[in-house]
């Protein structure tokens, strides 16, 4: 998926607006480790470098999220997506989309672009095994058009990794 890719987006809210410049603050003072913002004008849509932890799979390797603000956020979800190449991961697809419940049905306004970073992390460092979903080709297939992950029905039934 390429960072044109996107769904139609309203502008940011005010409330959105000053919780993302609060959390964009806080990243720069702590930031995540593993993580690091490349810095852009753009408030709705930030590229986060990430690096995967010592001792996994994916260590030392980097990837970039992606990751596009709804108007009403934090009440609504991000779109959180790996550009690409995505990482090889039984819950990331090929198109960089991510099988992962807090980015959807289980999304809190209490939670933080930190937050769902390191739970991304912590997702791939948990992985046995570099390989795609089984599902992998079918789901690309039917998102070609730039179907957006939030249209996307999810079943989320694997914690093991």
């Amino acid at each position: 998926m390429t960072s044109s890719s996107s769904p139609s987006r309203k502008a940011l809210s005010k409330i959105a607006c000053n919780r993302l410049q609060k959390e964009l603050a806080e990243w720069q003072l702590n930031p995540p480790a593993g993580f690091k913002h490349k810095v852009s004008d753009n408030l709705q849509r930030w590229v986060i470098e990430v690096t995967g932890a010592a001792g996994t799979l994916y260590a030392g390797e980097t990837y970039q999220l992606q990751v596009d603000f709804p108007e009403h956020y934090p009440m609504e979800a991000p779109q959180v997506i790996f550009l690409n190449p995505a990482p090889m991961h039984p819950h990331i697809y090929s198109n960089g989309h991510i099988c992962l419940d807090i980015l959807y049905d289980s999304w809190s306004p209490a939670m933080t672009v930190s937050s769902v970073c390191i739970s991304i992390l912590s997702m791939l460092s948990s992985s046995p095994a570099k390989q795609r979903p089984a599902d992998n080709d079918r789901y690309v297939r039917n998102c070609r058009n730039g179907r957006s992950p939030k249209e996307t029905r999810w079943w989320f039934h694997d914690d093991t990794v």
